[in-house]
């Protein structure tokens, strides 16, 4: 069986994307005894991950892939965008949700969507796969489920948020499921 590193410690998002593969052995970084956090100094999705995947290739010479991934709010520019697991000048999905739901305040127009950029290192070749969930802010946090931002991000098309969702239902509709799939359907033609 091949396997395939993802090079990442969040675990809401492994156990995400460990539902969505088969076939393939799945390694996390604990797996290959990666304990360093990985910079993500970039302005880009497509150059985060990039810089994830390659730090990770070059510690292990694995197949891997990273992704990088955020809210992209249209009344704020496409903020948080690259920056929403700091949104708040710290990694706290807390707090950086309520920033968000601070600076919508009396915004008509709430209107966002989720976005996942992967990059594959696959027998020394680079790849990427986008994904983007379109949807909107809801007023207040609904739901216990998922990480991030989930709890005020209602998909389109659904009355619920994604913290709502049951994990399953996520995964078939997520910026994240859609670049998975993309990614998977490369590697099993």
């Amino acid at each position: 069986m091949q396997q395939l590193v993802i090079a990442s410690n969040n675990k809401g998002k492994i156990r995400e994307i460990a539902s969505m593969i088969s076939d393939i052995e799945l390694l996390t970084l604990s797996d290959i005894g990666y304990a360093e956090e990985i910079e993500e100094p970039w302005h880009t999705f497509e150059e985060n991950a990039l810089a994830k995947a390659s730090a990770i290739f070059g510690f292990c010479g694995k197949n891997v892939f990273a992704d990088d991934s955020g809210l992209c709010v249209n009344a704020l520019n496409g903020e948080p965008g690259v920056d929403s697991a700091h949104y708040c000048g710290e990694r706290n999905d807390e707090r950086n949700t309520q920033k968000v739901l601070d600076a919508l305040e009396g915004a008509e127009d709430r209107s966002a969507f989720y976005k996942a950029v992967i990059c594959l290192i696959w027998d020394d070749e680079v790849y990427y796969f986008e994904g983007i969930c379109e949807g909107m802010i809801a007023p207040e946090k609904t739901g216990e489920g998922g990480f991030g931002y989930d709890p005020v991000f209602i998909p389109a098309g659904y009355d619920k948020t994604f913290g709502e969702l049951p994990l399953d239902e996520k995964n078939k509709i997520s910026h994240r499921a859609k670049a998975v799939a993309k990614m998977v359907a490369f590697l099993n033609p």
